[in-house]
């Protein structure tokens, strides 16, 4: 088993654990920055922040990867770390689900994550950092930028092109030729039938800005 280290101990962490050891990964230390965060795992130690894990670290000799657990809109957040994992020397896996579906032409980058009956079809191209959550799909030559996050049950029809950090919201839908800029959040449930400016909240059927959101 190669060993892992998860920086998160919530939601995506346990969503992750689920299956990490079904791909040949074994968890073995959790990061947090929230000084009142606990381990999830029995046996698992939870440092926290960068400076705890770097003391943590001092004391393994093996080769690491690491993933950043972290969810929601926090894409930027989630960026920044994945960064200083790789400038420290950790490995940054692609980790697809068993149930999940991703074409063989499909591109992935790196410390990406594909999560059960999740859907990646031909030709579309994820950035760095991004979460395709449960049941959610990213169809044909979709184009997803660094540290996108589609919720669980989101759907992308063909063509569509995401921004850098942008947020798609559980059980939303995006109709084919769409452009979300980055940073933008689309609301649970919105149906987008138009162009999403940059860091842009919409929301409803059919997405309008949301009031004050920009």
């Amino acid at each position: 088993m190669a060993p892992i280290v998860l920086w998160g101990a919530t939601g995506q962490a346990r969503v992750l654990a689920e299956f990490l050891g079904a791909l040949g990964f074994e968890i073995v230390a959790l990061v947090d920055n929230d000084p009142a965060a606990t381990s999830f795992l029995a046996d698992v130690p939870l440092v926290h922040g960068m400076t705890g894990l770097r003391a943590w670290r001092a004391g393994v000799t093996t080769p690491l990867a690491a993933l950043v657990a972290i969810g929601g809109g926090r894409g930027d957040e989630r960026l920044a770390i994945q960064r200083d994992l790789a400038a420290d020397g950790f490995a940054l896996p692609i980790v697809v689900h068993p149930r999940a579906f991703v074409a063989a032409d499909a591109t992935i980058g790196a410390g990406s994550q594909i999560l059960a009956l999740a859907g990646v079809c031909a030709g579309a191209t994820l950035g760095a950092a991004c979460i395709v959550n449960t049941a959610a799909t990213v169809d044909h030559e979709c184009h997803l930028g660094d540290g996108v996050h589609v919720a669980p049950g989101a759907h992308l029809a063909g063509n569509v092109t995401v921004g850098d950090g942008a947020f798609i919201g559980t059980g939303a839908s995006i109709i084919p030729r769409i452009t979300i800029g980055a940073g933008a959040t689309v609301g649970a449930g919105a149906v987008v039938v138009a162009d999403v400016a940059p860091h842009t909240v919409v929301m409803g059927n059919p997405a309008r800005v949301r009031a004050g959101a920009r």
